[in-house]
């Protein structure tokens, strides 16, 4: 990069108000057209005049003339700046423009960049969404679903399958638990030209005691809303979808602030599942702990997600007592922390040291870890030894 481009560079990061100065130090340092598009774009919420950089007056982003200008302004981001630039500008579009009370005019959403943090702050405001914006809030929240799901889906969905052991196999022959595809692979050698068939040497059978509704792994989400949660929300209803999908398994989704909400049933949409969140208000982690036991039906088959920030509200040596009575029961614990900003974490690190330190591990990973999670926690594999081996990678 040469000196006029880190010229060009400092002007768009400074402002109009560096002009001046760096049109002294050269003469060809001036503003391509593209950047100058960029400038306005950006001086509209970076440099606030008291006639608004949106048209509008004072601080606020005001109503009616302005949302055709903050759409087009929206587009011209869009078509600007890389997609991970977008989201920031957006994001700080909301909270220095006032855009929180223009996000529900149905125009906006349609040029806005899916983005998870954004959508944490629809569903935090989702009570003041008038009718005329719900539509559009619901087409954009689906959009954030259809990308996280592509990102998720496949990985999960291939792991759970493999874990589980469907395809173990039972020396007892039964003709409607034979296994045709593997049962045809190992004995295609056996091929008779004159039969023009296989003639099988073997037969294998699926063990079907495996798949009984008492054998099935149980999996239980406890999901933290209170106000600090609302990444994690996002991530977690997804994969709780995703989850309850699978015949496979028994997926329980529980919701919790101060109050217990038992969300399994919106299970088949996303979307609903993530409209049934009430984002904010206190915590209170051994209500939910203690309303979710109920559903531990064969503890060596019963996987408890416990997703939060750890803040708890009520009783913190009784939430301990809980965990380590359903630990030493035989369920396999793992606490997923909050993720806020962007993936990174927020907790209560006293908190998670002392649930650490009974052998529950406290993962602070973000989701596209989750698949490799679940094969070990399924697996039975050690799940400690797997964290030390994730926080050694992580420094």
């Amino acid at each position: 990069m040469n000196t006029d481009e880190h010229i060009r560079k400092w002007r768009l990061i400074l402002g109009q108000e560096s002009q001046e100065r760096f049109g002294q130090m050269s003469d060809e340092a001036g503003l391509s057209q593209e950047q100058d598009l960029m400038d306005q774009a950006l001086a509209a919420i970076y440099n606030r005049t008291e006639s608004g950089g949106f048209g509008t007056g004072g601080r606020g982003a005001g109503n009616g003339p302005s949302n055709p200008q903050i759409t087009r302004w929206l587009g011209d981001v869009r078509s600007l700046f890389d997609k991970d630039l977008v989201t920031v500008i957006q994001g700080d579009a909301m909270n220095r423009c006032g855009l929180k009370q223009l996000i529900f005019e149905p125009e906006l959403l349609e040029n806005l960049e899916p983005d998870v943090n954004l959508a944490a702050t629809i569903l935090l405001l989702k009570d003041q969404i008038p009718n005329r914006s719900k539509e559009s809030v619901r087409a954009f929240i689906q959009k954030i679903v259809e990308e996280i799901n592509k990102l998720l889906e496949q990985d999960i969905k291939r792991v759970v399958t493999a874990s589980i052991n469907k395809r173990r196999h039972s020396p007892i022959p039964s003709a409607a638990a034979l296994d045709f595809k593997t049962t045809i692979s190992r004995n295609l050698k056996h091929y008779n030209t004159e039969l023009k068939t296989i003639v099988p040497e073997h037969f294998y059978f699926f063990d079907r005691t495996s798949t009984t509704a008492a054998n099935k792994w149980t999996v239980i989400l406890d999901i933290d809303q209170s106000g600090s949660m609302g990444e994690s929300v996002i991530y977690s209803s997804i994969i709780s979808c995703i989850l309850a999908s699978m015949t496979s398994l028994k997926t329980r989704i529980v919701a919790f602030d101060t109050k217990v909400i038992d969300l399994t049933e919106k299970s088949d949409d996303p979307v609903d599942l993530l409209f049934g969140f009430q984002l904010g208000g206190g915590t209170n982690i051994e209500l939910s702990v203690t309303y979710c036991q109920q559903f531990i039906e064969n503890p060596a088959k019963t996987l408890f997600f416990l997703i939060s920030d750890l803040e708890e509200g009520g009783n913190r040596a009784g939430l301990l007592r809980k965990l380590e009575d359903m630990k030493s029961s035989g369920v396999t614990v793992i606490c997923l922390l909050a993720l806020a900003d962007g993936g990174r974490p927020y907790y209560d690190a006293q908190m998670a040291q002392k649930i650490a330190g009974m052998g529950i591990p406290c993962f602070a990973c973000n989701p596209q870890m989750l698949p490799v999670l679940l094969e070990r926690a399924l697996r039975g594999q050690d799940l400690q030894q797997f964290q030390k081996e994730f926080d050694k990678r992580k420094k």
